[in-house]
């Protein structure tokens, strides 16, 4: 994500971050006769705040009442992002690392627009007692993270601040259920993990936290939308907008309520939801990309692509949805 980055403890297939054939990336022609929409179809993660958020307070069948809305769950990013690419939904959230992937693989999505991450959203976090106190002791150690997922990113920029590359470590490819598991049994040394994953193992007891996102540069979470859906329905993408607005409003006023929303579809106990909403920024508005943003994912792109991780280059800039005045 890095990001407010949620998602299902459920595998990543590598199916899902398959890399066959160029990038085609061509920002769709903008329809001058916009048309009204019959449905509008939700891609959302147990734990994308906003969403879920909307979804149990009906904010999007109160701003588009002549609509069907359908809500279909995805357990990460790259499902999520599929799922837009096939036009089997009109929308969805996730981190950062997914879109590049996406992005690199030819997958046609729009930005619709970004969030600030959460402070401090993304943590490695290790057994209480290990003997690993700072980055540098992560050299040739086992560290467990979501292949594909905003981790996977935040572990990387981590290992540029320890002056580390990825072959001074030993990845382990792990859903986060699997980690925490691991982590628990020590057949892992550290684990790369985004909220609410880290606050629920932090709380827990059994682990503690040796450094977090708050170290590294600002991250964000991003809302994509199919380019055909914006090129027909570009006064619905804004309505799509303020609804997510209006939800960050409506949480910074009932955090409470707002926990137990989170608490209830992720299955963690409150008192994580309360942590996790406690390192939300208030507020958190969603808005169309600016400069500094297409420039931070385009950095993820090149970043990977170096690594030998994104089969094409991408141009983050192309796939960016400028909202028609």
């Amino acid at each position: 994500m890095k990001s407010l980055y949620f998602t299902a403890a459920l595998s990543i297939s590598l199916a899902a971050l398959s890399i066959t054939g160029c990038s085609k990336q061509e920002q769709p022609t903008q329809n001058s006769t916009p048309t009204p929409i019959t449905t509008l179809t939700i891609g959302y993660q147990k734990a994308a705040l906003k969403l879920i958020v909307a979804k149990q307070n009906h904010f999007f069948e109160q701003e588009f009442p002549n609509v069907k809305v359908e809500w279909k769950e995805f357990p990460a990013g790259p499902q999520t992002l599929e799922a837009l690419s096939v036009k089997s939904i009109d929308f969805g959230y996730t981190g950062d690392a997914p879109i590049v992937f996406a992005l690199s693989a030819g997958k046609q999505l729009n930005y619709l627009g970004y969030e600030q991450a959460f402070n401090k959203g993304h943590a490695i976090l290790t057994p209480k007692a290990s003997a690993i106190q700072k980055l540098s002791d992560l050299k040739g150690k086992r560290i467990a993270l979501t292949k594909g997922s905003s981790a996977h990113n935040f572990l990387a920029e981590t290992l540029q601040v320890a002056h580390l590359t990825w072959n001074d470590i030993q990845p382990v490819w792990l859903t986060p259920s699997d980690a925490r598991a691991a982590l628990d049994k020590g057949a892992i040394d550290a684990w790369a993990v985004w909220e609410p994953y880290a606050s629920a193992t932090e709380l827990s007891g059994t682990a503690r936290v040796v450094f977090d996102s708050a170290n590294l540069a600002k991250t964000y979470g991003f809302y994509l939308v199919q380019p055909e859906f914006v090129e027909k329905h570009p006064d619905s993408a804004k309505k799509i907008l303020a609804v997510l607005n209006k939800t960050d409003q409506w949480i910074d006023q009932n955090k409470p309520q707002a926990a137990q929303i989170l608490a209830t579809s992720t299955s963690l106990d409150v008192k994580v939801a309360n942590q996790v909403l406690e390192k939300k920024p208030v507020p958190n508005p969603v808005a169309t990309l600016t400069p500094e943003v297409v420039q931070s994912q385009q950095a993820i792109g090149d970043l990977f692509f170096d690594l030998k991780l994104l089969p094409n280059k991408i141009d983050a800039q192309k796939a960016v949805w400028h909202a028609p005045q």
